[in-house]
């Protein structure tokens, strides 16, 4: 079996970007975004190379407001930075009874275990079924720019969602290359609005105690 720890995937994306024809359309990429913030540098670096929709799907974010903040802020973002290629934003409404069930029994796992993990793939299930819809050539996700997510289970299970929904996986660490950070950078330039805790109502209270 593939030791996913130990692949080097911002190599993985080097060498497909180098595959690509400069002389042909750009391919497809369906990109799901958690946030302004981290989509900052991804959208600067990819948008160079791919023409991108960008897949705002979160249902763990709590609370509501904290989820419209962060929508209006994307789209803000891509209406104001300049981009080599198209960027389009589709987001699909707010239903947080999603997340709750893809991690009932898992309320209690610390940040960064398996409840990340069952949300990680309910994003990317969603984002793969979305990009098969849309006729994408490739589908990722901004999570891999945090120091906090496990970059190398991300791509696992896009590769395995890949295989499924017969997709291709781009390969992404988008910490590689000081992209955390560019973000940081991006973030600061056009006053992009930094949450303090990942999202999830478990996040927030494991952030910030009884005070949620």
């Amino acid at each position: 079996m593939e030791n996913h720890q130990k692949i080097n995937y911002q190599r993985k994306l080097d060498d497909l970007i180098r595959g690509l024809d400069p002389n042909a359309a750009p391919p497809k990429l369906l990109l799901h975004a958690c946030c302004a913030p981290c989509s900052s540098y991804v959208l600067e670096y990819l948008s160079q190379y791919f023409e991108i929709t960008v897949f705002y799907y979160n249902p763990n974010i709590y609370p509501p407001e904290e989820y419209a903040h962060r929508v209006s802020e994307l789209q803000r973002l891509i209406d104001t930075m300049p981009m080599k290629n198209k960027v389009n934003l589709i987001e699909r409404g707010y239903d947080p009874k999603e997340f709750y069930e893809a991690v009932r029994g898992l309320e209690d796992i610390p940040e960064g275990g398996e409840r990340c993990f069952a949300c990680y793939r309910l994003r990317l299930e969603r984002t793969a079924q979305l990009a098969l819809e849309l006729g994408a050539d490739y589908f990722t996700t901004t999570l891999s720019i945090s120091p906090y997510k496990n970059s190398a289970k991300l791509n696992e299970i896009s590769e395995e969602l890949g295989e499924v929904y017969s997709l291709k996986a781009l390969p992404a660490d988008f910490k590689k290359k000081n992209g955390y950070k560019r973000s940081i950078e991006l973030s600061a330039e056009y006053g992009l609005y930094r949450q303090d805790y990942c999202g999830c109502v478990f996040s927030k209270k494991e952030r910030f105690g009884d005070k949620t």
